[in-house]
């Protein structure tokens, strides 16, 4: 008997390893998309648009991820990944081909709607294809319930993010933005004068 207790002990507690590792995992990659996602959604609520080097840190890392991407010989998994890291690659390209105009045409506005959507979606999506590509038993390893946290904490803050932007003006100045190195978002606070 004892030794069925020894040999039973070692799988429970790797059992409680691997859910502790999930549990460490999701940890991590909620954090990592949340840092990620946290500002565009804030500067949407406050300036009501994303800043450029936002929209080029994401067609970076996705372009980045991409290349890896391209060097491996995983078949259909390295096609569906290839293709969602190269979206962010398209809007740059249509950025160039589509014509700036002042008028609101519908191409104009949906290039907009598709430059929002590759703000939202690309950082996470990048996030993960790029955990993935590095480590493929990644997803193996993140159950469904997981998964379901990940994506609801990561909504969640930039849903917060968003309308902390829309109500900066209730717990920010213009001069905290100012010495960050921005600019004033519409309708900031003063600051105080004394």
């Amino acid at each position: 008997m004892p030794a069925a207790a020894t040999s039973a002990g070692p799988v429970a507690r790797q059992a409680r390893t691997s859910d502790g590792a999930r549990g460490r995992v999701t940890g991590v990659i909620v954090v990592g998309m949340s840092v990620a996602v946290w500002w565009p959604a804030f500067t949407l609520g406050a300036w009501g648009t994303f800043f450029f080097d936002q929209m080029l840190t994401v067609w970076a890392a996705a372009t980045g991820a991409l290349i890896v991407v391209l060097f491996q010989t995983r078949g259909w998994v390295r096609v569906r990944r290839a293709f969602a890291l190269a979206i962010p690659s398209v809007w740059l390209a249509l950025e160039f081909i589509v014509p700036d105009s002042d008028n609101q045409n519908l191409l104009t506005l949906l290039l907009a709607l598709f430059a929002g959507l590759v703000a939202f979606l690309a950082v996470p999506t990048t996030i993960w294809v790029l955990a993935r590509t590095i480590w493929p038993e990644f997803g193996d390893d993140i159950r469904w319930p997981n998964r379901i946290v990940i994506i609801v904490s990561v909504v969640l803050i930039a849903v917060a993010s968003f309308a902390l932007g829309l109500n900066q003006s209730s717990f920010l100045t213009c001069g905290d933005f100012i010495i960050s190195g921005n600019s004033e978002p519409p309708g900031c606070t003063p600051a105080p004068t004394d």
